[in-house]
């Protein structure tokens, strides 16, 4: 089922093409025009705010809370009922140390608030949050594809691997715009999308 968008395009691979170079021009654009700054940290406000600058010119469901169940794989992703009550409890979940940010992350993903695109809108949350509270971000080129999503998967049932894995690639580099960019083509990579280099959009 190919997802409605602003741009009208009913072919799957047309939409994805489409997705990749908007959204990621997006996300050059919002670290570039330090619109960045602007996002609230570690609340869902926050990542509403991401997920709109990224998806607004694609979806008209950008930002806003998604309306059906989703799931992915054999895993389903919080249940719509439940959905407004685990983002409001997520908002309040400590992320004082390292520990508790991975916890919140790990949260954020099962809640799975938006239609599409939560993967990538929710690791720039975490970075805000590692960059606000420690002084350091993931350098998302260490983490391992296959590791990461087997990691991510079973997070839900125990977060030890997931931790261990992005603690070993956390960095001081925290204003360093190429580890931003390359971050955020990695951050694509993971959801299959790699045919647009994004310091080159």
């Amino acid at each position: 089922m190919i997802l409605e968008n602003k741009l009208n395009i009913t072919s799957q691979v047309e939409l994805a093409k489409a997705e990749e170079k908007i959204s990621k021009q997006r996300a050059k654009q919002l670290f570039d025009s330090g619109d960045i700054v602007k996002v609230e940290v570690g609340s869902f406000t926050g990542l509403s705010f991401i997920h709109a600058y990224l998806f607004e010119d694609l979806y008209d469901f950008a930002g806003k809370i998604r309306e059906v169940n989703i799931a992915k794989g054999n895993f389903r992703f919080a249940p719509l009922m439940y959905l407004k009550q685990s983002l409001l409890h997520i908002d309040t979940m400590p992320q004082g140390n390292f520990d508790q940010i991975i916890e919140k992350y790990v949260e954020m993903n099962i809640a799975h608030p938006f239609r599409e695109g939560n993967g990538r809108a929710t690791r720039i949350w975490l970075d805000l949050i590692l960059k606000k509270e420690l002084k350091q971000v993931v350098d998302w080129n260490q983490v391992d594809k296959e590791e990461y999503l087997s990691a991510m998967e079973r997070s839900v049932v125990k977060d030890i691997e997931i931790k261990v894995l992005l603690k070993q690639a956390l960095t001081d580099k925290i204003h360093d715009r190429v580890l931003f960019m390359k971050g955020i083509d990695v951050s694509y990579y993971y959801e299959g999308y790699s045919e647009f280099k994004t310091e080159e959009l």
